[in-house]
């Protein structure tokens, strides 16, 4: 992945509050996150197996955006001063050329909605694919666990939602050339001083394991989901505490500010604006 200055400074602007070791939150925050990868992971969009030609197509179309700079400066959108652009979804309809996109709209900045319109990283790239293709973009929205089995259904015909390479999901799909490295963090509310010491993933996942009765919450069939309930394919032992799935990553974080759950893990770029909303809300 390349290395995006509006993405760093970005991420430090809240991670400087909330790494391990680092300064205190504001008193006006809510939550925090732990300044530790715990997993190092690639995005890719996942292509109906039956459509190879739409693969070669996408997988060229990612090398010319990464090459002229399209993709930069879709990024600065959501990590810099760029202005985000609204994208429409056509009605489906089988008798026109289209290109039906799978996605979970709760999982910004990669894809969200405001009103009727989609935003987000994947969501522009969908745009912009869908013209370069001469196709009609449709997009449907449905729960993170099912997009990759509709376009294994053949009901999509391309995942488009901040989907990591994995071999299980490689049985519905085939993965596109990767265009993002992701990382799982922790959060935690913001006087949480549990970790403040901790300087690898290993030393977060001993604090969490010590005694088993912390509950953690994650977006289902996420990486964060196999990460705190392990799965041997992913290469997850998985957490001695109590594992608790939500929507998406926000409902997991207002259940632990109402005190359900101990932690969330979930991807980083998420957590990011995740937490910047809550800790905005006065």
């Amino acid at each position: 992945m390349k290395k995006f200055l509006a993405l760093v400074l970005a991420a430090l602007m809240v991670f400087s509050l909330a790494a391990c070791g680092g300064n205190q939150a504001e008193s006006a925050a809510k939550v925090k996150i732990i300044d530790i990868n715990l997993t190092e992971e690639q995005y890719a969009f996942g292509v109906d197996k039956d459509q190879p030609e739409l693969l070669a197509d996408v997988n060229a179309f990612i090398a010319k955006i990464m090459k002229d700079g399209t993709f930069d400066e879709i990024c600065n959108k959501y990590f810099g001063d760029g202005e985000p652009t609204a994208v429409k979804s056509a009605v489906e309809d089988p008798s026109k050329d289209q290109l039906v996109v799978a996605t979970n709209a709760a999982f910004a900045p990669f894809e969200y909605m405001e009103g009727d319109s989609y935003y987000g990283i994947d969501m522009e790239i969908a745009a912009l694919l869908a013209e370069e293709l001469g196709k009609e973009l449709v997009i449907n929205n449905m729960k993170f666990d099912s997009v990759c089995l509709s376009v294994g259904e053949h009901k999509c015909d391309i995942a488009m939602a901040g989907l990591t390479i994995n071999e299980t999901r490689k049985e519905s799909v085939n993965f596109t050339d990767s265009y993002y490295n992701a990382y799982q963090k922790l959060i935690v509310k913001a006087d949480d001083t549990t970790f403040d010491a901790c300087q690898t993933a290993a030393d977060v996942d001993e604090i969490i394991n010590a005694d088993g009765t912390k509950t953690v919450g994650y977006q289902n069939g996420t990486t964060g989901n196999f990460y705190v309930v392990g799965d041997e394919e992913w290469g997850f032992a998985g957490l001695k505490a109590q594992p608790k799935g939500y929507d998406n990553g926000a409902l997991a974080v207002q259940d632990l500010l109402n005190g359900n759950i101990d932690y969330v893990i979930i991807d980083a770029d998420p957590a990011v604006r995740i937490v910047e909303n809550f800790n905005a809300i006065g």
